[in-house]
């Protein structure tokens, strides 16, 4: 039989998947999300040779920022006349390492002393979750400033791995992890995530919230969204993107028993704000110590950045912080833009956690912590990923402009002239 008789007999077979790229589930797989996971769901968090790969570029990025860490002793002394460079880990224990160390070590009242006695610090504007988790591993670790470090670096890799997770959940496609991970450790307030701060132990509870809310187990999102809470008052803008997603999803599944769980998040700030008001007779004292600390009293939005352009910018005005103005003005422009496009594309959930965020840090008297708080938005990172998929010379540029920018930003923390 001729060759061409054997073709035209043989059936048709789809083409290959690219190498890299995860099968597309079919259409109602997609909606429901519960095709990729499975039956078996916890069988998904078995390692994986991507998520290995994604564990190693943690870790090569960590021993970056701890060499960065390790010269900044030497070129910036604590003390420049006998050129003393300090404890080891001075680098990473400065500004509101401080706050939690105290709280961990102390509480918010000291000796059962009085609301007066704490305006100095304004301790009680930081939630309880880190200090709770440092004061337990510093069972086990007893260096405080190394109990710090290690909750950090086992939480961002907690992170890292839910964050690849999820944009290979958006994408589908394994590359695409790799690179969010990367832009995310890259990214100019990357080291906050080595040092004793509550970015990465927020990440490493709400991320795998993202993910059990897109299996539909609202019981176990909910209770990483409290957890969350617990650690950031950034989580109730999660607990709301959440809600936002249930409600989505009504249309498909049509079941409200889950409904009773969305209010689960609330319960840590009450619980917080209950403890504060027996002790200083103020339900919102964690909201009024920020107030007096960080000047995060409600101004509207233009007003906000006009102060905040006249600091960085009018040297009439400025408060020797003007880079630091200046970066907080440019990180409010990424999150309108990715408010934007989130919108455009309609991804509802992703655009009320963003646009919470950005309310909340765009109406104080001025831009405080705003390149922190991008750390946080998720969805930046996975969608510079899909634009270096599409476009390869992104990804180039991203890590030339960033790196730099990333080590600017360590040395200034490392060397106790941050701000914000």
């Amino acid at each position: 039989m001729p060759p061409s008789s054997i073709d035209a007999r043989e059936p048709s077979r789809p083409p290959a998947t690219p190498p890299g790229r995860l099968p597309r589930p079919p259409g109602p797989a997609v909606r429901t999300g519960r095709a990729r996971w499975g039956k078996r769901g916890p069988a998904t968090w078995r390692p994986s040779a991507a998520d290995r790969d994604i564990l190693w570029l943690y870790l090569s990025t960590r021993v970056g920022i701890w060499l960065t860490a390790y010269c900044a002793r030497w070129l910036f002394p604590s003390d420049p006349g006998t050129h003393d460079p300090g404890p080891l880990l001075a680098p990473f224990q400065h500004w509101d390492w401080d706050h939690f160390l105290h709280i961990a070590q102390q509480g918010y009242f000291p000796g059962q002393a009085g609301p007066w006695q704490a305006d100095w610090d304004n301790r009680e504007a930081f939630f309880p979750g880190f200090p709770l988790v440092l004061r337990a591993v510093h069972v086990v670790v007893p260096d405080w400033g190394l109990a710090g470090l290690t909750v950090s670096f086992v939480s961002g890799a907690v992170a890292v791995l839910a964050l690849a997770r999820i944009t290979r959940h958006h994408l589908y496609d394994v590359e695409a992890g790799r690179r969010s991970v990367l832009f995310f450790l890259i990214s100019p307030c990357a080291v906050f995530l080595a040092v004793g701060y509550t970015e990465a132990l927020f990440l490493a509870l709400a991320l795998p919230a993202w993910l059990a809310a897109q299996r539909h187990n609202w019981p176990l999102a909910m209770a990483l969204t409290a957890a969350a809470t617990a650690v950031r008052v950034s989580g109730l803008f999660l607990a709301a993107a959440l809600a936002t997603h249930f409600l989505l999803t009504l249309r498909s599944t049509r079941n409200l028993r889950p409904l009773p769980w969305l209010a689960l998040p609330a319960l840590p700030l009450f619980l917080f704000s209950w403890f504060l008001q027996s002790r200083t007779g103020d339900w919102m004292a964690w909201k009024h110590a920020q107030e007096r600390g960080w000047y995060r009293v409600f101004h509207t939005p233009w007003e906000a950045w006009i102060n905040t352009w006249n600091n960085a910018f009018d040297r009439t005005q400025s408060t020797g912080y003007a880079f630091m103005f200046q970066a907080e003005l440019v990180v409010m422009a990424v999150g309108l833009a990715l408010l934007v496009v989130l919108a455009r594309k309609r991804r509802w959930p992703e655009t009320v956690y963003v646009a919470l965020s950005l309310c909340a840090l765009g109406t104080s008297y001025w831009y405080v912590s705003i390149p922190r708080a991008a750390l946080l938005w998720w969805p930046l990172w996975i969608g510079l990923a899909a634009w270096s998929l599409r476009s390869p010379r992104f990804k180039t540029a991203y890590l030339c402009l960033a790196a730099p920018v990333s080590t600017v930003f360590a040395l200034t923390f490392c060397t106790g002239r941050w701000t914000g």
